[in-house]
């Protein structure tokens, strides 16, 4: 195969970490790795219909990707474990609801009648957790005051800070990596609730790829940790390691998204319409 192109629906603050990962993925296996320069949307559909063949997604768009039966689809290969006691050595990561340093509130259900943004309807972190949570502790409808979609976590991050919104839920891994390479943000913000843990975003490849390609893939990631030039990227990243996961391991994800549809804690159901549930 000449040419493997990769995926990534993660928050840009992860592509240094994408591309060397690529670049790895592509010297140990002896293949050429490229990362798909299009918009998330359209890479993502690619990956499905197996015109790009591994990447980084959301839990969430993975499970409504399998349970719609998109083909020839995708499989879990590994994910990652990240570095950092909260996550206790294994693969999940958590989404933080922030607000400005001047905020009143003390937890979500605080936010009565606030502003709030969440990324897009296909996040886990930013968008689904949060209506299960809501929908969990007997929240009804219109909970917030409003309710818009900013399109990427940083944006709602930076929405919150100039006073657009009053609050919003950050996946912990971006929000980690914005706290350690941007002086003064953890004076000027406040995490008033984390929810989860939660299955943390998983590496996929194709079904369309030949099994052994497939195979040669999952093994060259879960020894990176045991591989000098490995190690060095993942702990660039903040993971300590890959390790095997399965389908069933992102169940939670599909229960909380069952329970988010029980209950729609959104003032605007038009939030997400259209996406698969």
């Amino acid at each position: 195969m000449a040419e493997l192109r990769f995926v990534s629906l993660m928050s840009s603050n992860a592509l240094g970490f994408c591309r060397e990962l690529i670049e790895h993925l592509s010297e140990r296996m002896g293949l050429s790795v490229v990362l798909c320069d299009e918009p998330w949307q359209v890479a993502e559909q690619r990956l499905y219909r197996g015109e790009a063949h591994l990447g980084v997604v959301c839990g969430l768009q993975y499970v409504l990707a399998v349970d719609r039966g998109e083909q020839p689809g995708v499989d879990v290969l590994a994910a990652p474990v990240m570095a950092g006691a909260r996550y206790a050595g294994q693969p999940v990561y958590f989404s933080d609801v922030v607000v400005r340093s001047d905020s009143a509130a003390r937890s979500l259900g605080d936010l009565r009648g606030a502003a709030w943004v969440y990324n897009e309807p296909t996040s886990h972190s930013g968008y689904a957790i949060t209506r299960s949570t809501l929908a969990s502790r007997g929240y009804g409808q219109g909970f917030f005051g409003r309710v818009s979609s900013s399109g990427a976590h940083l944006r709602s991050l930076d929405w919150l800070l100039d006073g657009r919104i009053d609050a919003t839920a950050i996946d912990s891994t971006v929000l980690e990596h914005e706290l350690r390479t941007r002086p003064g943000l953890a004076s000027q913000i406040r995490v008033v609730e984390t929810l989860g843990p939660s299955p943390i975003p998983p590496v996929v490849v194709s079904r369309a790829l030949a099994a052994d390609v497939r195979h040669a893939m999952r093994s060259t990631l879960l020894r990176m940790h045991v591989d000098r030039v490995g190690r060095q990227v993942l702990s660039r990243a903040r993971i300590d390691r890959f390790v095997a996961v399965t389908d069933a391991d992102y169940d939670p994800i599909r229960r909380m998204w069952r329970v988010a549809d029980d209950l729609e804690p959104w003032t605007d159901g038009a939030a997400y319409a259209g996406v698969a549930r």
